[in-house]
């Protein structure tokens, strides 16, 4: 098993006026309680999800592209004229190229062909210059085609998510603390995928500093090849450089087909048009909640539905009303 060590990360935040700046609207997202979906369990055990959507770039990824900008630019490894690199699935670089175009800089991404193409659109329209790699090598061959092209031109800056310490350090200092304040302090277990690690890494860290009895649950796909996208299956994966798999308490193996399922499930029952990475999440925490007797679970919906609704997994199957389950 991989142990790493990390210290805790200082920051010293830029002050900006709300109205001055778009970076001040990253953050404070909501906390959902999930109240169809979770019909059975016990009334002391309570299902919370944070909707990262609502961030404006439309997802968790907005923490880590502007914690990753900022911090590059106090130690002066971007400025202006270079252009910044980086691999992604998706959500990362639209969040990228949110910030990059209020900033003033270029921004080159290195992504699956298969992404979504309302994920591709949306690059695209933001400005972003896009390298499509191989479907079928996911997000590691966008990873290793990204970290050649950074070798061979000193035009980038490399922002390397994967092995960024600016990328945790954004769960550390925003969303663990968001979590305690909202729950009052009485969050038990926090449950959160994995993709680069980054949530699970700074959330998880600050969450057990605060209270060593919360419990840290991980989620991955249970294959290699898998429909649940922005998370990484990490025995089979590039593992991120931060990733410490001794941090969570447990881990937990998701199928595709449950994470859609409840992905549709989430829309119907819930009204809440999430992403196929929220739907794993809530799969998951309302899997893990039935062995509970009390507790307060806090999970992350890291996007919404609207960058896969050209997915056919909206329409496939027969719905399954679940509205009678006791």
């Amino acid at each position: 098993m991989k142990t790493t060590t990390i210290s805790s990360p200082a920051y010293h935040p830029v002050h900006i006026p709300a109205a001055r700046s778009l970076e001040a609207s990253v953050g404070d997202t909501p906390l959902v309680r999930l109240r169809h979906v979770t019909r059975g369990l016990p009334k002391s055990v309570q299902v919370y999800a944070k909707t990262e959507w609502t961030n404006p770039g439309g997802s968790v990824k907005d923490r880590s592209a502007l914690f990753i900008i900022r911090e590059a630019e106090n130690a002066g490894q971007i400025t202006p004229g270079m252009t910044l690199l980086d691999a992604t699935s998706g959500n990362m670089g639209i969040s990228y190229a949110t910030f990059a175009a209020a900033r003033g800089y270029k921004v080159t991404l290195c992504i699956p062909a298969n992404a979504s193409p309302e994920r591709i659109n949306t690059l695209r329209v933001l400005g972003a210059d896009l390298i499509l790699t191989d479907e079928m090598e996911g997000s590691d061959g966008a990873i290793m085609e990204a970290r050649k092209m950074a070798s061979s031109n000193p035009k980038y800056y490399y922002a390397d998510q994967y092995n960024n310490p600016a990328n945790w350090h954004a769960h550390y200092h925003t969303t663990g603390p968001e979590i305690v304040s909202q729950t009052q302090n009485r969050i038990t277990h926090f449950l959160c995928g994995l993709g680069t690690s980054g949530t699970m890494t700074g959330a998880g860290r600050l969450l057990k500093e605060r209270d060593t009895d919360v419990k840290l649950i991980a989620l991955q796909p249970e294959a290699p090849f898998h429909g649940i996208e922005g998370l990484k299956h990490m025995k089979s994966a590039i593992v991120p450089g931060f990733y410490d798999d001794n941090l969570p308490d447990e881990h937990l193996p998701i199928g595709t087909e449950e994470a859609l399922d409840m992905t549709r499930r989430l829309a119907r029952e819930e009204g809440l048009l999430a992403g196929i990475s929220s739907g794993a999440a809530a799969y998951a925490a309302v899997e893990f909640a039935q062995h509970l007797t009390e507790g307060v679970i806090v999970t992350i919906f890291p996007d919404s539905g609207y960058k896969y609704l050209s997915d056919r997994f909206w329409e496939e199957g027969d719905y399954e009303d679940h509205s009678a389950d006791v």
